[in-house]
């Protein structure tokens, strides 16, 4: 899988998609990340990507131009138009689902806005789809884009050491996930539940089940009524 991500802070993610899981995933060969410079597509000598609004208003619009360069030197690249995303408050809401989604795809490019966000007319002539992370405003879509990223390239194939490794974790088996425990067996007079040391597979997996159900129901009741209606 490939995933471009287009910004005018490519340093900053970076920073995180070079650590960690990803980080170490991407210098296996396992997931393909690039973090272009928007500035690096402009025709203005000053580097310039953005103006004022028409109709007036607060702050600046990032132009066109240099997003459709970029854009336009991506499908060179891979030959084909990439699934363009835009990370925007107005988008649908990212969740598991659509992590999943996406994580099936080949190439995905990622758009940031910043300060008033961008162009309509771009949006209109190349984004697929406007996705938000909730339901508040950032200070650009650097954090957003690494949040989509982090949660896609975490389910491609040799990223994780098992797949096992995602798919009993929260939301993605449609519960919430159970309670982890490691050493030591006792902590400040507090035990480990007895099941977990039994060595008994099938009634640590009832515990598990039972557990997830219980914090579900506790916490995020809608999503027992998905999962519920998904049984029948």
């Amino acid at each position: 899988m490939r995933i471009e991500i287009a910004t005018l802070f490519p340093e900053m993610c970076e920073a995180v998609l070079g650590e960690s899981i990803v980080g170490r995933a991407r210098r296996a060969g396992k997931i393909e990340i690039n973090c272009r410079q928007i500035r690096e597509y402009t025709q203005d000598k000053h580097r310039r990507v953005d103006d004022t609004p028409y109709g007036g208003g607060m702050g600046m619009v990032m132009q066109c131009e240099p997003i459709y360069n970029c854009y336009k030197s991506v499908c060179n690249e891979i030959g084909s138009k990439p699934h363009t995303i835009y990370m925007s408050p107005k988008g649908k809401i990212f969740n598991q689902q659509k992590a999943i989604e996406f994580s099936k795809m080949e190439n995905i490019l990622i758009i940031c806005g910043h300060y008033e966000g961008v162009d309509q007319r771009i949006i209109d002539r190349i984004v697929d789809e406007e996705i938000s992370i909730g339901d508040y405003v950032l200070t650009g879509g650097e954090i957003p884009a690494m949040t989509v990223v982090d949660a896609v390239a975490r389910m491609c194939d040799g990223v994780l050491s098992d797949e096992m490794c995602f798919k009993d974790e929260s939301i993605y088996s449609g519960l919430l996930e159970y309670p982890q425990y490691t050493r030591p067996e006792i902590w400040e007079g507090e035990s480990v539940p007895s099941v977990l040391l039994s060595g008994h597979h099938k009634n640590i997996e009832k515990w598990r089940l039972e557990k997830s159900l219980e914090i579900t129901a506790e916490r995020r009741p809608d999503l027992l009524d998905i999962y519920n209606n998904g049984k029948q």
